[in-house]
C-alpha cells in the first residue's frame, strides 16, 4: 500500500495531480486545501497518501498534512460519505477549521459547505465529535500558510474551476469569483475561493 510520495509534480489542476516518481507517474486526487499550498509543475513535491483499492480501480488520494488526511479518513467512516465527497468536503473548507467544528458539534456550519446537507451534517457531527475532540486535543502542528501566487488571470480561472467541480453552476461560480476578487485586500486563490464560498452560502 503506497502511503506517502516524494517527486516532481509534472501536472496538476483541481482535482488532481500527477508526479513523477523515478519515471513512474502516478495520478493522485487532492482537496483544495492541499492544492494551496503545492509546488509550480516541475518542482518537487511530497504528499501523505491514502490507496483506495475497489474492484478493479486503485486511486491514490494526496494531502499536504497528516491532520487532512486523518481528517479524510474519519470522514469516509460516516455513512454515506465515500472518499470524492470527503475531498469536496476538505475543499470547502479549512482542515482546522473543518476540525473544529466537528469538535464543537457546529452542524449548521458544517451545512454550508457545498455538498453536506442537514442530514449529513448531523451525521458527522454525531459520529466524529469524540474523534475529532481527540485530534484536536493532540494536535500539535499548525499548516503552513504561504504559498506560491500565480498570476491573477490564473488563479481566477483555477477559482472559477475549483467552484464548478464542487458542482455550482457557471453562472453563480463565475459571479461569485468575480465579486469575491473585487472584495478581498490581497487576492490569491485560497481567499478568493474562501471568499466565493461565503458568498454562495
Amino acid at each position: 500500500m503506497i502511503a506517502f510520495l516524494r517527486g516532481i509534480l509534472l501536472k496538476k489542476n483541481t482535482q488532481s495531480l500527477t508526479i513523477d516518481v523515478s519515471g513512474v507517474g502516478y495520478e493522485v486526487l487532492v482537496p483544495l486545501s492541499t492544492l494551496y499550498h503545492l509546488a509550480e509543475e516541475g518542482e518537487a513535491v511530497a504528499l501523505h497518501i491514502h490507496t483506495r483499492l475497489r474492484d478493479d480501480t486503485l486511486q491514490l488520494f494526496g494531502f499536504q498534512t497528516e491532520i487532512e488526511k486523518e481528517l479524510f479518513l474519519m470522514l469516509t467512516t460516516v455513512s454515506g460519505i465515500g472518499p470524492r465527497l470527503a475531498v469536496n468536503i476538505l475543499s470547502g473548507i479549512g482542515p482546522h477549521e473543518l476540525l473544529d467544528a466537528i469538535a464543537e458539534g457546529n452542524a449548521p456550519g458544517l451545512q454550508a459547505i457545498p455538498g453536506i446537507g442537514k442530514k449529513t451534517s448531523e451525521r458527522i457531527s454525531l459520529e466524529l465529535k469524540d474523534r475529532a475532540l481527540k485530534a484536536r486535543n493532540g494536535l500539535g502542528t499548525t499548516i503552513a500558510e504561504t504559498a506560491t501566487t500565480p498570476g491573477e488571470n490564473q488563479f481566477l480561472d483555477d477559482a472559477l474551476s475549483a467552484l464548478l467541480n464542487l458542482g455550482y453552476s457557471q453562472k453563480a461560480a463565475r459571479e461569485a469569483v468575480e465579486r469575491a476578487g473585487a472584495a478581498v485586500a490581497k487576492p490569491n486563490l485560497e481567499t478568493v475561493i474562501r471568499e466565493a464560498l461565503r458568498l454562495l452560502a
